[in-house]
Formats: C-alpha cells, structure tokens, sequence
C-alpha cells in the first residue's frame, strides 16, 4: 500500500479512550495542531467511573461535562465497611462531602456516555484532526515522531503522546520499561437495579479477597465493582443473572433491598505499577501506558484526566515561550510533574490493598486503628478526603 504523508502536526495522541480522548480536547485547546489516532468504535462496556476531585471541573473547561451531567448520579457520601469477620475488625468510617464544604464528592457516569461527549466534543474543534486508524509502529527522530498506522499512513509531529493502554507500542517506541505486578485478584464489574434508593451514597465492603463497591448511577441504579480470588470471580461470572442477584444483594446486606442485575458484566484481572519514566524521545504517556492501579478508591481515570490537563498546560507553555514542545528538557517538565501525583497515588492503592489482603493481626490492628482514628477525628477525616479528591501539592504549585 502506498504511504501517505500527513502534514506534521505539533501533538498526536495515540488511543482513543477516556485519557485519550482528553488528552487531545485539552490540548486542541492550547491551539496546538492536534491529531488522534485511533479507531472509532461503539463504546459496548458498561463500566462507570466515578470523577471526583479537579476531574469536573477540568470537563467542563473542555465543553464536556455540559453534554452529559444528566447522564451521572452526585456522591455525596462514601461508606468504608469491613466485611472480613476477622477477629479484628476496623469500624464502619463515613465521608459526607458537606464537611469539607463541598456539595459532593463527584459524579460516577457509565464510560460511554463520557466517551460520547468527549467525541461530540472532538467534531467541533477545527485544530484537531481525527485518524480514524490504528498506530501499527512509532519512530521518534530527533526533531519529529513518525507514526505508521494500519492503513498504511505515517503521521508525523514533534510530540507523541502514548495513550494506548498497558500494552503500549508509543512506550515501547520511548525505550521505557514498566514496573509492574500481577495480582491474584479479578474484579467482575456490572451494573443492579435495586428497589430503594441510594441517596447518593457510596458504600465500599470491604472482604478477605478485595473491596465490593456499590456506587451510585441515575435513578434506582448503582454500579458494582467486585474484587475476588480469580476462583470466585469465575464462579460469580458463571452464574445466571437471577442468582448473581441474589448473591450481590447479600454481599450488599440488603442495604439497597432487592437487586436486579441488568445485562453486561465483565472480567478484569487485576495489576498494579508504573513505568520507569514518563517521557523519553518525543514520547509522553499518559492514563494506563503511565500508570495501572486496582479500582480501589477511583483513582484511575482521575489520573488520566490529571495527566491530561497536566500535559496541555505544558504545550501551552512551551508555546508561549517559543519552546520545541518534544524536547528532552520540556518533556522532562511534564514527567517530573506527574511522577509525585502518579507514585503517591499507586502506593497508597498499593498499601491499602495488601493490609485488606493480610491476615496478620499487627497488619489488622494497624488497619483497624488506622481506620478508627479518621472516623473519630475531625481534622484528619477532612484531610483524607481533601487529598483522596485532589493532591493538596497540586493547589500550591497552581
């Protein structure tokens, strides 16, 4: 097939999911030329996130979120159970945002829904460019990045960004390599009706083998998000609607009454880490190419989006000052930024997941104490909520 050689553009992005997709709203934004790579295909999965802290805000500076917020259900409280029958048991710890003066914590939006609106969204802006292909290769150069692509095209510009999932080719291309765990969890994830309300609280089970988390969506509905032994998880997939209903509303204690599974759910075995770096030869990373967490406290696509406006504030800069936006000491700019947020995020993930996991009593007395003192004490349960919206080194540097 023959090549064809797209102009060069400032930015391309590699992928077109979530992070991706803001990625490039954000920085088509700046007025840099922009490019997406990536296929365009029908969102079929039914997972939620829940976009909590600066993640609203940063949408709705994009002309997103106006296009989908009746489509969300608002947090306004979260519920952390210990539901290990473990001789030592944490207390029950409440978060209600109106402690903190917020109205609520979030929002939690099924993913296509998100992704529709970031599409939308994408149409109207002249400056950036849809490839509807996939990346096949990427080539950094010392003064451009060239991208093959399925079709046969190359697409150049002088920063590539990788936001093509865990098994990134953009990071491969970079020379990075990736820390990274398996963990002997899965997390089946779907969506219930139920027959009382929510009232727009979270709660988050926690069992021997990882969180089953309950979150709210539109209407009489939440989503689930249960973490098991691989065993239980293929055990719970196989069941029929009927008795997975029946075996969630029991985990759920019945505090949402009777559950009805609605159709879809899905199973994702569960990592943990990060690369090395996250910008080398011309090549940024950004959402799961920079870092892979559990769904534990929704921490993931918040990253993405914080990678994101992170990465546009810097081709924004580089611009202003008439910087080469894919040079070394500029892209060193963006990872040194991102690495505290990144390293802070996943080992708090990290470390919350092993003393779950742990059957040690010193390991439960800690987690139990440690779980105790932010629900009786005020100042510090406000500042746990505070940091697990939005790192508070973030405001300073702003």
């Amino acid at each position: 097939m023959t090549e064809t050689f797209v102009s060069p553009f400032d930015v391309a992005i590699v992928g077109g999911g979530p992070a991706g997709l803001a990625a490039a709203l954000a920085v088509a934004e700046t007025g840099a030329r922009t490019a997406l790579l990536a296929s365009r295909a029908s969102y079929a999965d039914n997972r939620t996130t829940a976009l909590l802290g600066g993640s609203v805000d940063f949408l709705n500076g994009l002309g997103v979120w106006q296009r989908c917020a009746d489509k969300a259900a608002a947090l306004t409280t979260m519920r952390l159970v210990d539901d290990t029958n473990r001789l030592i048991r944490a207390p029950e710890v409440k978060f209600v945002s109106d402690e903190i003066g917020l109205d609520t914590f979030g929002y939690n939006i099924e993913n296509r829904e998100l992704v529709a609106a970031m599409e939308a969204r994408a149409a109207e802006l002249t400056n950036l460019t849809r490839i509807e292909d996939d990346a096949v290769s990427v080539h950094p150069g010392d003064a451009q990045v060239a991208i093959m692509t399925a079709q046969g095209q190359t697409v150049l510009a002088r920063l590539a960004v990788g936001a093509d999932g865990r098994q990134s080719i953009c990071r491969d291309a970079a020379g990075i390599t990736a820390n990274r765990r398996q963990l002997d969890q899965v997390a089946i994830t779907f969506n219930v009706g139920h027959t009382r309300p929510h009232r727009h609280v979270s709660t988050e089970f926690h069992t021997p083998h990882g969180p089953c988390v309950f979150v709210p969506l539109p209407g009489d509905r939440s989503s689930i998000v249960w973490i098991n032994k691989p065993s239980d998880a293929d055990r719970l997939m196989a069941l029929s609607d009927d008795a997975l209903s029946l075996a969630v509303e029991k985990q759920s204690h019945s505090i949402l009454g009777r559950l009805t599974v609605e159709p879809g759910r899905h199973r994702f075995p569960l990592g943990i880490g990060a690369p090395r770096d996250l910008a080398r030869n011309r090549i940024v990373l950004v959402g799961d190419a920079a870092h892979v967490v559990p769904p534990i406290g929704a921490q993931g696509l918040n990253l993405g989006l914080r990678d994101a406006s992170d990465l546009a504030e810097l081709v924004r800069d580089a611009g202003i000052a008439g910087e080469d936006i894919g040079a070394p000491d500029v892209i060193a700019r963006y990872a040194r930024k991102r690495r505290t947020d990144i390293t802070s995020r996943t080992f708090a993930i990290d470390m919350a997941n092993r003393s779950l996991l742990n059957d040690l009593l010193p390991v439960q007395l800690i987690r139990a104490a440690g779980m105790h003192a932010m629900g009786a004490i005020g100042p510090l349960r406000r500042l746990a909520m505070r940091e697990g919206l939005s790192p508070s080194w973030r405001k300073s540097a702003s």
